[in-house]
């Protein structure tokens, strides 16, 4: 399982990285989303998530880790998503501005010609 979650977190990363470094507000926007995806990820699964037990102590259980899952990672990830939330929607706002005002999706506000991209289109 733990292989499992770290290749998941080092996909999202690697994705969220490459999104970034394109030259479209919306892929920069996708690439946001991913990494923020995959630092939730990463601070749920270090919270040592446990199966079927509960976050709160309970009465007549002993106060081990065997016997509670860490309640820190999970408000800390639920706070996350709703900062993550709210990143998204103003940067959707600002690149929507953008386009409206230079009438471009460039990053940098200005259409590579085609002599830059290799005459390709």
């Amino acid at each position: 399982m733990e292989i499992a979650i770290a290749t998941a977190i080092g996909v999202l990363a690697a994705s969220g990285i490459y999104l970034l470094l394109r030259a479209r507000t919306f892929d920069v926007i996708l690439g946001l989303t991913l990494l923020s995806y995959a630092t939730n990820l990463l601070i749920f699964s270090s919270g040592r998530p446990v199966i079927g037990e509960p976050p709160v102590l309970r009465n007549g259980m002993a106060e081990t880790l065997a016997n509670y899952t860490d309640p820190l990672p999970q408000a800390l990830v639920l706070t996350a998503i709703v900062i993550a939330f709210a990143m998204t929607a103003v940067t959707v706002v600002i690149a929507m501005r953008e386009h409206s005002d230079l009438h471009t999706d460039h990053v940098d506000g200005e259409e590579p010609d085609d002599e830059q991209r290799g005459g390709r289109r």
